[in-house]
């Protein structure tokens, strides 16, 4: 009889080593190689010839008539539009985000409006008793929607117990890393019992079309915690975002094999719990009387929802020989550095000697390149203290030789920043125009500089 293997599994990148060590060699960590029995192997298992003996399948072509699925509407907008148009049976979603950020008050209140209306919908708690998910419940207002509710971590315990009910619509697992499976050896959260754990559960979900949602931990990073393979094996990602100092969350999908990865979901965490955002531009903009040096208005782009947020410059001249700071809060520190040297060599505006401070209002973070232009515009308002006009927006990518080039959804932008009573744009040249909106085009940033400064 062979002799069952030992071998150790890294934590972080789901290498495999024959011995353990402090780090491992793929990905540098420290101390996250786990102990783990192998499969026993022998030679006749190694010279197996997989070629023959199994059934034949069945293969069609890709021009086969297959209906869309049907989806399940979830009665919370944000929540829908994040994920497609609504959940659909049969499929599995992962949930991941910041401890504290909301996603139990989330799913909770998904559970809770299904079930309201007839669903049939199981919560299973590894982390919290079902007491501890009754009194939140209570606290939300939710006290009396007909949500089973289980504490447990036994994978087979919960299936049988699903088997035994007849399923259910809606079964929600918080927290997949509190998880095991008896059939693999481990403590939870191991590699190992994440993968079984979620494949034995996926599995059951397509089999018997109940829609899952599974609660993923996250590192410090703000990555979902592990190896990717959870991220492999379902078929929805979400991120829910947003820093728990600031009352917005966003709702974010990051994989989705049943509709595009370009639509947000806004909330705002309320004392009654997650309260819907549906115009979240309220959120990002300051509202002031007059206009304040150093500040200007960005319609940034999240799928096909304009926001509109305000970006705030500050400069701080120093004394001769002092080394100046540059910070930057929701924006790329490293693109903040090429817009100022753009600003210098090609504008002739000096910031060697000053401290620069960027911010975006509202802890929202930026990533959009067409943002470059309104940094640019409150870089320069700071620095000559005249102030962008309270009613114009402003947005353009810039180029290394100082061109503005366009950017993608202008009219979605213009006519976002219109209906919320805007009424001048500084954008790239050649811009199409909206109605309600004047527009001013722009070549190159001198010319944004000639704007600001009167020339």
């Amino acid at each position: 009889m062979a002799k069952p293997k030992t071998r150790y599994v890294c934590q972080s990148c789901g290498s495999v080593a024959s011995r353990w060590q402090g780090q491992c060699t793929d990905c540098s960590e420290w101390n996250t190689l786990v102990q783990e029995s192998a499969e026993v192997s022998s030679i006749f298992a190694a010279k197996h010839n997989l070629q023959g003996g199994g059934r034949v399948i069945s293969l069609v072509g890709l021009d086969h008539p297959v209906a869309l699925p049907e989806r399940i509407s979830t009665g919370i907008a944000e929540f829908d539009r994040a994920i497609g148009g609504g959940i659909v049976p049969g499929s599995a979603m992962l949930v991941g985000g910041d401890p504290g950020i909301g996603k139990s008050t989330l799913l909770l209140q998904v559970c809770a409006d299904l079930a309201a209306k007839g669903r049939g919908v199981i919560y299973v708690s590894g982390e919290e008793s079902a007491e501890q998910v009754r009194l939140r419940a209570v606290r939300l207002g939710l006290g009396k929607a007909p949500v089973r509710l289980a504490s447990a971590t036994s994978v087979r315990d919960i299936l049988t117990t699903l088997g035994d009910n007849g399923g259910a619509d809606l079964l929600v697992i918080d927290s997949i890393q509190t998880m095991h499976s008896d059939l693999i050896e481990g403590a939870p959260g191991t590699v190992s019992q994440v993968r079984a754990s979620a494949q034995e559960l996926v599995r059951f979900a397509k089999e018997h079309g109940t829609a899952l949602i599974l609660v993923g931990h996250v590192t410090k990073d703000g990555t979902i915690a592990g190896p990717r393979v959870l991220e492999h094996m379902v078929d929805t990602v979400l991120s829910f975002e947003g820093e728990r100092s600031h009352q917005y969350r966003i709702l974010r999908a990051i994989k989705n094999r049943f509709g595009g990865t370009d639509e947000i979901g806004v909330f705002a965490m309320e004392r009654e719990g997650l309260t819907e955002v549906p115009n979240p531009s309220v959120l990002f903009l300051t509202q002031r009387g007059e206009p304040v040096s150093g500040t200007s208005i960005f319609p940034a782009l999240e799928g096909s929802r304009p926001v509109l947020v305000e970006i705030q410059a500050l400069t701080v001249r120093l004394a001769s020989g002092a080394t100046p700071r540059r910070a930057a809060v929701g924006w790329d520190s490293g693109r903040l550095a090429m817009i100022l040297a753009v600003l210098e060599a090609r504008c002739g505006l000096s910031f060697a000697t000053a401290e620069v401070y960027l911010n975006v209002a509202g802890g929202y973070r930026l990533t959009d390149p067409a943002a470059d232009l309104a940094v640019a515009a409150a870089l320069i308002s700071a620095m000559s203290e005249r102030p962008v006009p309270n009613e114009c927006i402003v947005f353009g990518e810039i180029a290394l030789s100082g061109e503005v080039r366009q950017v993608a959804h202008a009219g979605l932008r213009l006519k976002e920043a219109a209906k919320l009573g805007f009424e001048r744009a500084w954008a790239p040249s050649g811009a199409k125009e909206a109605e309600g909106i004047s527009t001013a085009g722009f070549g190159n940033v001198r010319a944004l500089v000639d704007q600001i400064l009167g020339r």
